[in-house]
């Protein structure tokens, strides 16, 4: 066969369980030795069972061979799908030949409880123990007893807090599930597959329960946003061959327990007992009747959603590079990378012990820990040994962010090996890899993902150490498209973009935060009234600006349709509280962090707002809405217009006169032809007056190399991105760094340390460079005209000091690779991969490109139009001979 499928996922997902869309999208991947191999048709089958899918007999769908090249996004379309049930597909393609190819590997989904009225659990905990603020974590069981041949059972699962579900004696599932959602509109339900897990005869489910986000403390907002104590959820079916079924729920017949967390926190840390440990409380037969009947929740009136975000997970373990005894007898661990999760510590003692394990990102100048940007955080879990030998502890429901760890009140002597650091994230796949031949630049692209995966836990925080750790909304969106490029961030993001909307005011406005968390509520309490602002230019325009994104890097128009009423009524909002279109000038924060420069809030504001309008009428027009279009379209040309009207003057000198200013409006499309080629005179010789030095805070970094690169200054781009000096991309790494601080000025060598009191060295907002670097420095774009890399722009653009990039990026249909690499001063040669089902146009601004091996006679061209398959182009600059290029 000349094709083949490979990779058959079901809403972005391998083979997902308990999904809630009743017309699920498919999508799959082809691979073929063949250049230029496009599919020209599919067919798709969905059967209620493997068997009768074996028998290529769709008896829920048989698509039928359709005409078509798509392979991502196929909607459902067979009979309705059923609550609680599983089914399979596969695929087959016809290539451009008209030959079909096999049949795809099996692949699976199945649904959740699709209707409320389905529910029979009831939610349980437990009674809080008088006159403790942090409570211990409660312990859950039911035993039960199989008799009859299981043909299939499945548990559904959830929390108003955090929970570890356990069966046999086993873990099911993975860490801080449910996740973080308003849990005053929803919660999501997790689903799990048990069949091969049950036993005939006696078992026992098991369960522990946390704080977490709605019970525990969140932010610096406090303890108990949500709720007081946490509640925990259980509905297992189980299907016996005989065709009978039964439930296993949620209800008193459960029993309770205290247990050996004594608490656990997600700012606050964990103590942990382990002479309170309960041997075999998670197996059948286990002695309970000491234990305590659960306290019933009345009821519960959000939504129980299906999870959208992937699973949060260890996904690394790291090893210290080196360890220290103190003269205080503690020991100090260097992990040799800043990260974020826990270490797992291996101890042996009398009874009682209790030995506290330290967590911080940097160090003082005398070797001790820094954990002065903690603020009210406490990076520490405690352990109490229970003198048993060899014990090992790893903390349940909280998490740090550390590179350096303590082990203070260890017995004996500790090493190398004895502990171990736990790298937790939400497990979304790598996506990108980049490398280049300037080791400073490779260092920037590792923190740029290290800083990525600290802070993608659930929701995209803004720090994963300090009494913080929200999901800020503007921190979010300059870094999304980043964050795209790095790692497959299609479920994560549709779910965060859901919290946007879950929070979004009854006027229209974002929030800063999703989940809200209080955090308006908090801001409206505040004496401080100028610090309010229901709207924050570059923060509320997420709602738009992430819709946008996911569907330029993954096709997506679902969550545009979605979503599309919420984003409309932000733009609503800010056309009705504007004055002549130009945004009004109250505190925000602005172009946050800047560096030597003061962004006006009007200009920024009135920019954004201009944007947000311009993206809202490409969405229309991709959603077939041409009235809405029109219109978002005419008042985007009013809201530019206001701008210049009221900000730029004569000679293209914009307000504020900051590298912001200019970036934002020549990215935006604010200005005419004229005052843009004197904005970048302004703006360039901004950069020279400063040494050839960045100004820009949060909401300017992310388009200043862009801004640059498209306006003809490559070289003053390439020279930002490689400037050592203060303050820079490359002066935090000349210093160590291992991800990307929230300031530029974390710390320097003329001033220390920043104030404490906002210093936190693991913040991803300021690696939004990465997106210019798999853009523009390696060259590999989304055609918007069709988007997730149906169409690829390959146009790298070589400079600076670099020799040779090499880049590769997995879409939707499969792997993209561009490697660059000059040979001399006019050579350049250009390695270029493309997935099969999709095609790339090929340029290198300034060169002329050609296919490696064409007779002589067949003169290159600025762009070549390329199929699936590897090529290799030699490329001359425009004007030059082959004898002056050397090719």
């Amino acid at each position: 066969m000349s094709i083949h499928v490979v990779e058959c996922v079901t809403e972005y997902a391998a083979n997902p369980l308990g999904i809630g869309h009743v017309k699920p999208r498919l999508f799959w991947k082809l691979e073929s030795e063949k250049k230029g191999a496009a599919q020209s048709a599919y067919q798709v089958l969905v059967a209620s069972s493997r068997e009768r899918l074996a028998l290529d007999a769709g008896d829920l769908w048989d698509s039928g061979k359709m005409m078509s090249d798509a392979s991502t996004h196929i909607e459902y379309e067979g009979l309705p799908l059923q609550s609680e049930a599983s089914y399979y597909w596969k695929v087959r393609v016809w290539d451009s030949a008209g030959q079909p190819s096999d049949w795809s590997d099996t692949a699976c989904f199945s649904t959740g409880i699709l209707h409320r009225r389905d529910w029979k659990a009831v939610w349980i905990g437990r009674k809080p123990e008088p006159g403790k603020q942090l409570q211990p974590s409660p312990y859950f069981r039911k035993s039960f007893t199989i008799t009859k041949t299981v043909r299939r059972a499945f548990v559904y699962a959830t929390a108003l807090g955090l929970y570890e579900l356990r069966l046999n004696g086993e873990r099911i599932g993975d860490r801080f599930a449910p996740g973080w959602t308003d849990y005053d509109i929803r919660v999501q339900v997790q689903a799990y597959d048990i069949t091969e897990r049950l036993v005939q005869g006696g078992n026992a489910f098991g369960v522990i329960v946390g704080d977490g986000w709605y019970a525990g403390t969140v932010g610096f907002l406090g303890k108990a946003v949500y709720g007081e104590r946490p509640f925990f959820l259980l509905q297992a079916r189980i299907e016996y061959e005989d065709g009978s079924s039964e439930l296993i729920v949620t209800d008193p017949s459960w029993r309770t327990s205290a247990g050996p967390i004594l608490y656990s926190d997600m700012i606050k840390g964990e103590t942990y007992d382990a002479r309170l440990e309960l041997t075999g409380w998670d197996h059948a037969g286990y002695d309970d009747s000491s234990w305590e009947i659960p306290d019933i929740r009345p009821g519960y009136n959000g939504q129980y959603a299906a999870t959208l975000e992937p699973p949060i997970r260890v996904t690394q373990q790291v090893r210290p590079v080196s360890v220290r005894r103190t003269e205080a007898g503690t020991y100090i661990y260097d992990m040799g990378q800043n990260m974020v999760g826990w270490t797992e510590l291996k101890v042996r003692g009398p009874a009682g012990t209790k030995v506290t394990v330290s967590h911080a990102e940097m160090l003082n100048p005398d070797g001790s820990l820094y954990l002065d940007n903690l603020r009210e955080a406490s990076q520490q879990d405690h352990y109490i040994l229970k003198g048993d030998g060899d014990e090992r502890y790893e903390p349940h429901f909280t998490f740090h962010g550390f590179r350096y760890v303590e082990l203070i009140g260890y017995p004996g002597e500790a090493g190398p090996e004895t502990i171990t650091g736990k790298v937790v994230h939400s497990d979304t796949p790598f996506a990108g890899k980049l490398e280049t031949s300037d080791a400073k630049v490779n260092q920037l692209y590792s923190n740029i993902v290290w800083g990525q995966r600290g802070n993608f836990l659930s929701v995209p925080t803004d720090c994963p150490q300090r009494d913080e750790r929200l999901g800020w909304t503007g921190d979010a969106q300059i870094f999304a498209r980043t964050a795209a490029y790095n790692m497959d961030v299609s479920r994560f993001f549709t779910k965060y973009v859901q919290d946007m909307v879950d929070c979004q005011r009854p006027s229209g406005a974002f929030t800063d935060v999703a989940p809200d968390a209080g955090w308006i509520r908090h801001k409206m309490w505040n004496t401080n009234l100028n610090w309010y602002a229901p709207d924050n230019a570059g923060w509320g325009d997420a709602g738009v600006i992430i819709p946008w994104t996911l569907y330029l890097m993954y096709g997506d128009t679902r969550v545009l349709e979605t979503n599309y009423e919420a984003m409309q009524r932000w733009v609503a909002y800010l056309e009705a509280s504007t004055d002549g279109l130009v945004r009004p000038a109250y505190a925000n924060y602005g172009d946050w962090l800047s560096i030597g420069a003061d962004t006006p809030n009007d200009v920024l504001a009135t920019a954004y707002f201009g944007y947000s309008t311009k993206l809202l009428a490409r969405i229309a027009g991709v959603l077939g809405r041409s009235s809405d279009e029109e219109r978002y379209e005419s008042l985007f040309a009013g809201i530019a217009e206001a701008f210049r009207r009221a900000f730029v003057d004569a000679d293209g000198r914009i307000h504020g006169d900051t590298q912001t200013v200019y970036v934002l409006a020549l990215q935006f499309g604010l200005l005419t032809e004229e005052l843009r080629l004197q904005a970048v005179r302004h703006l360039t010789a901004d950069i020279r007056a400063r040494g050839n030095r960045l100004s820009t805070g949060f909401l300017g970094v992310g388009y200043l190399l862009p801004a640059l690169t498209d306006n003809g200054c490559l070289d003053e781009a390439y020279t930002l991105l490689t400037q050592e000096e203060f303050p820079s991309w490359l002066y935090s790494i000349k210093h160590g760094a291992t991800t990307i601080w929230e300031r530029w000025d974390g710390w320097t060598e003329h001033n220390g340390f920043q104030t404490p009191s906002m210093n936190s060295f693991n913040h991803y907002s300021l690696g939004s460079v990465g997106e210019w670097m798999f853009r523009y420095m390696a060259g590999i774009e989304a055609d918007p005209k069709q988007p997730g890399f149906k169409h690829t722009i390959i146009k790298p653009r070589p400079g600076g000091p670099l020799t040779w990039v090499k880049a590769s990026y997995k879409s939707m249909y499969g792997t993209i690779k561009v490697e660059w690499r000059t040979g001399g001063a006019n050579e350049l040669r250009l390695n270029v991969s493309i997935p099969a089902n999709t095609t790339a146009d090929v340029s290198v601004p300034g060169y002329i490109v050609q296919l490696q091996g064409k007779a002589d006679g067949q003169a290159g061209i600025e762009t070549v139009r390329i199929g699936s398959g590897s090529y290799e182009f030699v490329c001359r600059p425009v004007g030059a001979t082959r004898e002056e290029s050397r090719i």
